[in-house]
């Protein structure tokens, strides 16, 4: 019988393997160690959180060099479990910090964040599924730093409990701040929404980017691919066409990496230029921002947009 330490150095030893198995393009360092250090030091001190971090995102050293991060809202603890993702899940989420609010804005103005984006695990068990919590993340901000501007990535506000109509009235609540940028992500493509975001649906994700253009057609909308699930290029096509069907404005695609062996396999590991044809295809859709490589993220350059 295999005891418990060796299910865990056999675990290591697979991911290991894994990982240094990965296509050459995927390999890049994650920045200067002095730029990670001051933003982990001051996050840590006041016990806030990144998603930058949570999901060791290969792009945040550069992210923070360009006075760019994103921040994660309302606890480590998601009331989902998406199988591709790295986020904490399987126990009962954090009970609110009423301070959040103060020291994401005292992090902004300590790190002299030009560019934030506010993101959140998806908190079913709130009765506004935390869009409230955008707001007052959102103002404190602007109290400390005007001139810094705010994207936002939220969930799709459907706790399993609602009607149609209060999804839409989640997301009015956040979009009435007037965001730079609103960002939801379909992260696949129809067909494999099931088994990759459980709990969600292409079309409440669809509903969620079409309800911000309802609201405000003045603020950009966003969404975000990760390619390797098993998706064909005729599907992620299609995917395209669906979002610039609801006016959906930006785009990022990236390559999807395994966490661990208890997350999804990668199916396939998309080549860079098949990116850079995908990136192509976007842009003549009529997306007017567009970031196609493996390792893209859903904030990559988003100060830049």
């Amino acid at each position: 019988m295999i005891n418990k330490s060796q299910q865990i150095n056999s675990t290591k030893n697979n991911w290991h393997t894994e990982s240094t198995s990965l296509p050459s393009w995927l390999k890049r360092p994650i920045g200067k160690a002095s730029e990670l250090s001051t933003v982990q030091r001051i996050i840590k001190q006041r016990n806030i959180h990144t998603i930058c971090e949570e999901a060791r995102c290969p792009n945040r050293g550069e992210c923070y060099a360009n006075q760019t991060a994103t921040f994660l809202l309302m606890g480590q603890t998601c009331t989902r479990a998406c199988a591709f993702c790295q986020v904490e899940k399987g126990h009962a989420p954090m009970t609110l910090d009423p301070d959040e609010p103060q020291k994401v804005a005292d992090a902004v103005s300590l790190l002299s964040l030009r560019y934030v984006v506010l993101t959140s695990v998806a908190r079913d068990d709130l009765d506004d599924g935390g869009a409230e919590w955008f707001v007052k993340v959102m103002t404190a901000i602007r109290l400390v730093n005007p001139q810094t501007q705010i994207e936002v990535l939220t969930p799709d506000f459907w706790s399993g409990k609602s009607a149609e109509s209060s999804q839409k009235n989640r997301v009015a609540t956040v979009v009435a701040a007037k965001p730079a940028c609103y960002n939801h992500n379909l992260e696949t493509v129809a067909r494999l929404q099931a088994p990759v975001r459980r709990g969600a649906r292409y079309d409440r994700s669809l509903n969620v980017l079409r309800y911000v253009k309802e609201l405000d057609s003045t603020i950009p909308t966003k969404s975000g691919l990760m390619l390797g699930l098993g998706e064909t290029e005729a599907e992620i096509v299609q995917t395209l066409k669906d979002l610039r069907a609801i006016k959906c404005d930006r785009l990022t695609i990236g390559q999807y990496m395994r966490p661990s062996l208890a997350h999804l396999p990668v199916e396939k590991y998309w080549t860079p230029d098949e990116f850079t044809r995908l990136g192509e295809i976007a842009q003549e859709l009529g997306f007017s921002h567009v970031r196609s490589a493996p390792l893209v993220r859903s904030s990559y350059h988003a100060g830049e947009e």
